[in-house]
């Protein structure tokens, strides 16, 4: 499921943002990006292991920092995960249209958009041992096509060296911050294999083994696209590939010239970004789930099917929400979006890491320490216009978690 969360958009979209913003340094960016992301894999998987329930950071946050922290966690990552889904929607329909040479308005991507939401949506409500066997399929296919296209574009270009080479000259450090926020959003997949704390045998075990299992993978998976992009490309042509159609890495195998490897790629991402849709559903159903059982969201919400084990309710509501945001579409916009609203909710991560009882704790405090710093600080390298309206948000949200937690104690009981 981590692997199924983490392959998607983030490999087939965000490291040509990422390009835009940092040019050659992407390099540097993932690295960095990746180091942050075990700190809080690690912390995660510390907070899972401690208090497997569904419902992950905003679970965590209220039993230890307090309601208005967890609140915090669950508003901001239905936020920033709703805007992924949704860019993910879009990414597969953009992949799906550029490979058949489709032109169409924006109404007929819309539609199209949401007919795959629909399906995915079905898909999720059966249950997570059905989910489970679609995603190992769909992991399996999008491996098997960037490993074709990795190994395609080494026999032909050779070993990416000038792009290591002008990573640490052709870059600046804020770019590639600003680059390293952005990479950090493609790697939070690992949080979906928290917030499955209930469905799960043996989560104190398999819990922090199948996070830092899918990190290591991840992590060299990222920095072999992303040298073979650039190798193929060059920063600045690939950068651009997110504009129109965005569909980079499609673009990367046609530059290649080798008739199957488009094709290959095409299907790739196509499940690929099913893959990411299908574990966000599942992801975020689970902290509406969480929220619900609290009241900060209507309580039928934590209703749950008797014969799949599934909160029904709280697939659907979810697919509303990602399928409102997939009628407006800016994938840069989102993008940079999630990662400011995602770097929140994983500071309350570390924060709850290092909050817990001694008793409970698994790694050192060093660990929740780095991780809280380096998701604030790169917060914060984001456009301004982004972390000032994702603060707002915050605001909004906590004073709408006041109010109603107010009216409801004065209910007559």
């Amino acid at each position: 499921m981590g692997l199924g969360s983490i392959i998607g958009t983030g490999i087939f979209v965000s490291i040509a943002i990422a390009t835009q913003i940092s040019g050659n340094g992407v390099i540097i960016a993932i690295v960095i990006a990746a180091i942050l992301a075990v700190f809080n894999g690690l912390s995660s998987a510390q907070c899972a292991a401690a208090h497997p329930v569904s419902g992950g950071t905003y679970e965590y946050g209220y039993r230890f920092l307090g309601p208005y922290f967890g609140f915090t966690a669950g508003w901001m990552f239905m936020t920033a995960k709703s805007a992924s889904a949704a860019t993910a929607v879009l990414g597969c329909v953009g992949y799906l249209f550029y490979a058949f040479n489709i032109e169409s308005g924006s109404g007929i991507l819309v539609l199209s958009g949401l007919g795959i939401l629909a399906l995915m949506t079905i898909l999720v409500s059966g249950g997570i041992s059905r989910s489970n066997t679609v995603n190992k399929v769909i992991v399996t296919i999008t491996l098997l096509g960037l490993l074709a296209l990795v190994v395609t574009a080494f026999f032909i270009n050779g070993l990416p060296v000038e792009p290591i080479r002008d990573a640490f000259t052709d870059t600046t450090g804020g770019s590639v911050l600003y680059g390293a926020a952005l990479m950090f959003v493609a790697y939070t997949g690992y949080g979906r294999i928290a917030t499955l704390g209930e469905e799960v045998a043996e989560p104190q075990k398999t819990i922090p083994k199948a996070i830092i299992m899918a990190m290591t993978i991840i992590v060299i998976l990222y920095l072999l696209v992303s040298l073979t992009a650039l190798s193929v490309m060059g920063a600045d042509a690939f950068g651009q590939t997110v504009e129109g159609e965005a569909a980079p890495l499609m673009m990367v195998a046609q530059a290649l010239s080798v008739p199957v490897i488009g094709p290959v790629i095409t299907i790739a991402a196509i499940t690929a970004m099913m893959g990411v849709l299908l574990n966000l559903i599942l992801g975020l159903s689970r902290v509406l789930l969480g929220m619900a059982r609290r009241r900060d969201v209507p309580g039928i919400l934590s209703r749950i099917n008797p014969k799949t084990q599934s909160p029904v309710p709280a697939v659907l509501v979810t697919s509303v929400i990602i399928g409102l945001l997939v009628l407006s579409g800016d994938v840069v916009f989102t993008w940079s979006f999630s990662a400011f609203t995602v770097l929140i909710y994983y500071s309350i991560t570390n924060l709850s890491a290092l909050m817990m009882p001694a008793e409970l704790r698994i790694y050192p405090r060093i660990i929740p320490i780095l991780g809280l710093f380096g998701c604030l600080f790169l917060a914060f390298w984001i456009e301004p216009k982004i972390w000032i309206s994702g603060l707002v948000l915050i605001g909004v949200g906590l004073i709408w978690h006041t109010v109603a937690h107010r009216m409801a104690s004065d209910e007559p009981v």
